[in-house]
C-alpha cells in the first residue's frame, strides 16, 4: 500500500515536472554548430559575358542565425530612425536601408576587413556590417561626440577607416570613381583585395561612373561596381529613366551578374564569385535587384509613385529577413518564440543605444574647424570685413 502511494507519488512529480521541462528545452543556447548546410539561392543568377556561380551555397546554423540577427538588428535600428527624425532628434538628410539588409550582410560574408566598400547616403546598415556600432550609428545620426564621425557628418557621411569602409557619399554616384581609385591602391599595393562601389539605379547613367569604369578596365582593377537597383531614384521609376534597366550589362566590355538583393545567400556567392573574377581579370558589375520599404528619403513619404499593395507584396514574397527565418524553421535549428525572443533582445539593445546617444554631448564649438585643412598650416580666419583675423585655425 505504502509502495503503490509512493509509485503514484513520484508519478504526479515526474508529471508536474514535464512542463518546466519542456519550457527549459525550449531555451535553446544559440546554435554554433558549423556542420554545412546546402541551401539554394531563390533565383538563378543571370550573366553577362562570364560564366553563373552555382545556386547551391555552403552555409551552416551558426551563420544563419548571424544572418537573421545581424539583419533583424538593422531593420530594428532604421525603423527606430524614423521614429528619431519624426521627433526632430535626427535633422537633416536621413535616407532608410529597411528591405535592403541582405545587400549588406551578404556581401560581407563573401569578404574580408581588408577590402574596401564605398557607397552612397543610404548607409546605416553597410557601415554596420562593416562593425560599427549601434551608439555610433545613433550618435552620428544626433550630431553627438561619439558618433562614427565626431557628429560632424550625420546620416550620410558615415565612416569607419579602421574596417576599410570609405562612406557614405552625398553626391550622386561621386562614390564610384573614388572606389576606382582605392582598387587602383589596392593593385599598386599588391594587397590581393578588392574594393566594392555601391551606387543606386538613380546614379547608373552618371557619366563619370562609365569613365570609372573603363579606366579600370584598362588597368585590371580590382573594383566591383554594385548597382543596388531598388527600381526607384528618388520618386522615378527605373523605366523612365533608364532605355536600358539591366544594369548588369551596362559595361558593355565589362562582365556583369544580375542577383537577387534579397537573397543574403545569393549575394554572398555571388560577391565571392565578383571577388575571384576582379582579382584576376579585373571589373565586373553586379546589380542587386533589391527593394527599399520607405521612400527615397524621409522626407518621401514613397507613396505617391508607387501603390502600397506594391510594397506589400514585397514584404510577403520577397522580405530577406523573413527569407532567413523560414529557412532556420525548416532545418528546425530554433522555434518561432526563441527567434521571437532574439527580436526582443534587439529591440532592447537598439533602445539602450538610443539612451546613450541622447546622452551624448554636442561637439565642441573648436571642431567646426578640425578636418577641414591639414593641421599646422597656419589657415587664418577672417571676420566677414577680411580685415581682423579671428582665428589660427589647428
Amino acid at each position: 500500500m505504502a509502495l503503490s502511494r509512493l509509485a503514484s507519488s513520484s508519478s504526479r512529480s515526474a508529471d508536474l515536472l514535464k512542463p518546466l521541462c519542456s519550457a527549459i528545452s525550449l531555451r535553446r543556447p544559440i546554435s554554433t554548430d558549423t556542420t554545412p548546410i546546402t541551401v539554394e539561392t531563390s533565383v538563378p543568377f543571370t550573366s553577362h559575358q562570364c560564366d553563373t556561380p552555382s545556386r547551391s551555397v555552403q552555409t551552416n546554423a551558426k551563420e544563419l542565425f548571424t544572418f537573421f540577427r545581424d539583419m533583424a538588428l538593422m531593420r530594428r535600428m532604421e525603423i527606430a530612425a524614423d521614429s528619431l527624425y519624426k521627433a526632430k532628434l535626427i535633422r537633416g538628410f536621413c535616407h532608410l536601408y529597411d528591405g535592403q539588409e541582405a545587400v549588406a550582410v551578404g556581401m560581407e560574408a563573401a569578404i574580408t576587413k581588408k577590402d574596401c566598400i564605398i557607397t552612397a547616403y543610404r548607409d546605416h546598415c553597410t557601415f554596420v556590417a562593416r562593425g560599427g556600432t549601434l551608439l555610433e550609428v545613433f550618435a552620428e545620426l544626433m550630431g553627438r561626440q561619439a558618433g562614427c564621425s565626431r557628429g560632424k557628418g550625420g546620416s550620410m557621411h558615415f565612416y569607419k577607416k579602421d574596417s576599410n569602409f570609405y562612406g557614405g557619399h552625398g553626391i550622386v554616384g561621386a562614390q564610384v570613381p573614388l572606389g576606382c581609385g582605392l582598387a587602383f591602391a589596392q593593385k599598386y599595393s599588391k594587397d590581393e583585395a578588392v574594393t566594392f562601389a555601391l551606387y543606386g539605379d538613380g546614379a547608373a547613367n552618371q557619366g563619370q561612373l562609365f569613365e570609372a569604369l573603363n579606366i579600370s578596365a584598362l588597368w585590371d582593377l580590382p573594383a566591383i561596381l554594385v548597382c543596388e537597383n531598388n527600381h526607384y531614384g528618388m520618386g522615378t521609376a527605373e523605366w523612365r529613366a533608364a532605355k536600358s534597366p539591366a544594369y548588369y550589362k551596362r559595361g558593355d566590355y565589362a562582365p556583369g551578374l544580375k542577383v537577387d538583393g534579397m537573397d543574403a545567400f545569393a549575394v554572398k556567392q555571388a560577391c565571392t564569385f565578383a571577388k575571384e573574377h576582379a582579382l584576376k581579370n579585373g571589373p565586373i558589375i553586379l546589380e542587386m535587384d533589391t527593394y527599399r520599404y520607405h521612400g527615397h528619403s524621409m522626407s518621401d513619404p514613397g507613396s505617391t509613385y508607387r501603390t502600397r499593395d506594391e510594397i506589400t507584396g514585397v514584404r510577403q514574397e520577397r522580405d530577406p529577413v523573413e527569407r532567413i527565418r523560414k529557412l532556420i524553421l525548416s532545418h528546425d535549428l530554433a522555434t518561432e518564440k526563441e527567434l521571437k525572443d532574439i527580436e526582443k533582445e534587439i529591440r532592447k539593445e537598439v533602445d539602450d543605444a538610443i539612451a546613450q546617444a541622447k546622452e551624448n554631448p554636442l561637439p565642441e564649438s573648436s571642431e567646426l574647424f578640425t578636418n577641414v585643412y591639414a593641421k599646422g598650416l597656419g589657415v587664418e580666419s577672417f571676420g566677414a570685413d577680411r580685415k581682423e583675423v579671428r582665428a589660427i585655425l589647428p
